[in-house]
């Protein structure tokens, strides 16, 4: 089999064999990040051109930076809510969508809080990082939908007082028990891991392959370029866009039900 570009790497696999994959797997799983977003038109943060470039996340993601200055954040958060408002699932989230509807896909683990998977049909989605499209009271804890807020007149505030934002794990703040530990659930009880589009840089979602590894689950990764991932828990690699890729490995996996 091919490796990655002469460097000691897991051997690369096509759509057809990662169909059979699927196809013996009984409890599959997936691990999505920004990679797998862009090609709906959402900028990888961490990109040339993305959003750090002109905001520094210490100063406009942090959650104390946030409390000491909403107005600010705020213009972060606004360029970030049309973005989002604008984006719609591409093909890779409609086939994961379609490998749950089959039995095949457990849940998916995503990074994004683009709410893109729920919005191509995924059921089980445990949302790491939160939601966007949702927002909190950080003194009362009330839930909104963003129908209910007028986003003219920020930074935003809840009738108690407190300051609201986008249910959104900034840093700073931990991740949610429930969505960690549904997370660490699933990942240690599935026998196939499909990594795709996070390039396991962040911490502690990074953490969640090796938790899968360790309990003897296939790992594939799905990225553009190898990650640290690539070389420590990857036991085969899909090179190229989710949006392009996936599609052809749903084709092959209908293809072998003939």
């Amino acid at each position: 089999m091919k490796t990655l570009w002469g460097v000691k790497s897991p051997p690369i696999i096509s759509p057809e064999d990662l169909a059979g994959l699927l196809r013996k797997s009984r409890r599959a799983a997936a691990l999505t990040g920004a990679g797998i977003s862009v090609e709906s038109g959402i900028p990888d943060f961490r990109s040339p051109g993305g959003l750090w470039e002109r905001f520094n996340p210490m100063e406009y993601a942090t959650i104390s930076a946030f409390r000491r200055h909403p107005a600010k954040v705020w213009e972060l958060l606004k360029e970030m809510d049309a973005t989002l408002l604008r984006a719609r699932p591409n093909p890779a989230h409609f086939a994961l969508a379609e490998l749950e509807a089959r039995g095949i896909l457990l849940g998916i683990i995503t990074q994004n809080v683009d709410n893109l998977h729920q919005a191509a049909g995924s059921q089980n989605v445990i949302e790491y990082h939160g939601n966007a499209s949702r927002f909190v009271c950080l003194t009362c804890k009330k839930i909104f939908d963003r129908q209910e807020l007028d986003f003219n007149h920020t930074p935003l505030y809840c009738t108690c007082g407190g300051l609201i934002k986008p249910d959104v794990v900034f840093f700073g703040e931990p991740i949610p028990l429930q969505a960690q530990t549904a997370a660490h659930e699933l990942a240690a009880g599935c026998d196939l891991l499909l990594i795709i589009g996070t390039s396991g840089e962040v911490a502690p979602a990074n953490l969640i392959p090796h938790i899968a590894k360790r309990q003897g689950a296939l790992i594939v990764e799905n990225n553009l370029e190898a990650t640290q991932l690539t070389h420590t828990v990857s036991d085969f690699f899909l090179p190229g866009p989710a949006g392009e890729r996936w599609p052809k490995v749903l084709a092959a996996l209908k293809g072998q039900d003939n």
